[in-house]
């Protein structure tokens, strides 16, 4: 009978978290229709769009100036000490950039995002969730998806590839910085190569890759946010959810997306 009871505990435990899981990904999905109709609708909210886009792209560039400077500066220097037993220090300079281009710049900082602006509007939203703020929002006739998650979803959007892009030019300065003036190597040996393996189309990658992190990340916090319960404690959950989801999508979509990208660029 123990073991009979036993079986049926962990069955059950299976169906109610695959129900669940089902059940997250329909509400999910109807949260995310929402957002996409409610994009198109106006009013255009532009104030609200222009203030999220200071928050997530302005604030973070501190965090992005520290985080590329330094990861450039690292991978040159690693590649350095895997290429100079064959002599091939001409292509550091080229094999960094095009690193940071493809997949260190957007990744990094979706990363960056997603830990920084993904918690805090999971926070935002859920403090006013839990407060009762957004039920205010509905009987003052605002749509709380078109005022508070479309701005954040499309700031997170526009921001992203920016951070991409400043993360790309400083990480660039942090690898010159270590391959020219610490290891030594010629500049111009250093930086001339780097048009010949080069192209636009890596570069492309790298901010369609952002661009995509962004609305990840910015769908992802909305959600979080507009789905917490239980006070205090919900928003903490949520916020930290929104960390943990934000990070992994990142992560996994990077691949598909590199998959996709590398037949078509």
């Amino acid at each position: 009978m123990k073991v009979k009871a036993l079986v049926e505990n962990r069955i059950s435990y299976v169906g109610e978290t695959v129900l669940d899981l089902i059940k997250g990904l329909g509400e999910f999905s109807e949260f995310t229709m929402k957002t996409i109709f409610w994009t198109f609708k106006p009013p255009f909210r532009f104030r609200l769009l222009f203030d999220q886009i200071y928050f997530m792209g302005n604030k973070s560039v501190f965090i992005i100036f520290l985080t590329s400077s330094f990861t450039g500066a690292v991978f040159a220097f690693q590649i350095y000490l895997g290429m100079k037993a064959i002599n091939t220090d001409s292509f550091i300079g080229p094999i960094v950039t095009i690193s940071l281009a493809k997949e260190l710049a957007p990744v990094l900082s979706g990363l960056v995002v997603a830990g920084r602006c993904g918690a805090a509007m999971a926070a935002q939203i859920g403090s006013m969730k839990v407060t009762e703020q957004i039920d205010a929002l509905e009987v003052m006739g605002i749509n709380s998806y078109q005022y508070l998650a479309v701005p954040r979803i499309l700031g997170s959007m526009l921001a992203m590839p920016l951070l991409s892009g400043i993360f790309l030019l400083i990480g660039y300065w942090g690898s010159w910085l270590v391959g020219v003036k610490m290891i030594q190597i010629d500049e111009t040996l250093y930086s001339s190569k780097i048009s010949d393996f080069m192209n636009l189309g890596m570069v492309a990658e790298g901010l369609i890759k952002a661009t995509v992190f962004g609305y990840l990340i910015g769908i992802i916090g909305t959600y979080q946010g507009f789905t917490v319960q239980g006070g205090a404690e919900g928003v903490g959950k949520g916020t930290n959810m929104a960390v943990v989801w934000g990070m992994i999508t990142v992560l996994v979509v990077d691949f598909f997306l590199t998959s996709f990208l590398a037949k078509i660029l």
